[in-house]
């Protein structure tokens, strides 16, 4: 399963949803790969903590390569690298994969990481990808390379309305480029179930027949410690309320 966590606001937790999710599929025996193409980073770090700023090559090195042709380019696995975590392996992004945007879109590479993707899927039963919080180059990839597509929502009015411009990028991508992909669906992210805006509005999206999955993520202070020890929640606190949300919203996918 190839699967892009997808939202061009930013703030929406789209690295703690893709870390969280991939780890727990790697914790269950799945092999699995999170490819971070944001420049942030934030995915990479999650998961290496300090050790995300020196690892190498990475994901920008990988798309040097491709601008470079070369008999001798190395295969996309070169690229990729263990985690301290059982079946997890990470493509990590790098901040200056931002400045190769330009290049790849002159050089007509926007298909590229499907190509990838699709050899990787070889060795890999679940594959994530982190995205920027920007409706450009990368991400315009990441859903032509991919089959689902989940979208993470934070319960406020401008979230909602970018949540319409979101699902026009992606009905375009599927009509323009990969008629496989699917939104699988929205998450909803630092959910306050006693606060009547996000029910309202959590309630308004179902009624307009928008995807929203049954599985709510709660906020919690917790997830900051988890960023800051680089262990997902599944690592750091199994019987945590939000850890068992992300499994139940892993179930969930699984199930659909």
């Amino acid at each position: 399963m190839k699967r892009v966590i997808f939202n061009q606001k930013g703030g929406v937790g789209k690295s703690t949803i893709a870390v969280n999710l991939a780890a727990i599929a790697a914790s269950q025996g799945r092999r699995t790969l999170l490819i971070d193409m944001d420049p942030q980073c934030n995915a990479s770090r999650y998961l290496l903590g300090d050790a995300a700023r020196d690892i190498t090559p990475t994901l920008a090195d990988y798309f040097e390569q491709t601008l470079n042709f070369s008999l001798f380019s190395k295969p996309a696995t070169a690229f990729v690298h263990p985690t301290p975590f059982d079946n997890l392996m990470l493509l990590p992004s790098h901040p200056e994969i931002g400045e190769l945007q330009a290049k790849l879109e002159a050089r007509h590479k926007i298909y590229k990481l499907r190509d990838t993707v699709n050899d990787l899927g070889k060795e890999y039963d679940e594959i994530f990808i982190d995205t920027p919080p920007a409706y450009n180059f990368f991400t315009q990839s990441a859903l032509i390379a991919t089959e689902r597509c989940l979208i993470p929502f934070d319960c406020d009015d401008f979230s909602r309305q970018a949540l319409y411009t979101l699902l026009g990028n992606v009905r375009e991508i599927q009509e323009d480029h990969n008629q496989q992909l699917t939104v699988e669906g929205i998450v909803v992210n630092q959910f306050l179930p006693r606060a009547s805006l996000p029910q309202r509005l959590v309630s308004e999206l179902k009624e307009e027949g928008l995807p929203v999955l049954d599985s709510h993520l709660s906020s919690s202070v917790k997830i900051r410690e988890s960023h800051e020890r680089a262990l997902p929640m599944i690592h750091l606190d199994p019987r945590h309320k939000l850890a068992q949300e992300f499994v139940a919203l892993y179930r969930e996918l699984e199930a659909a």
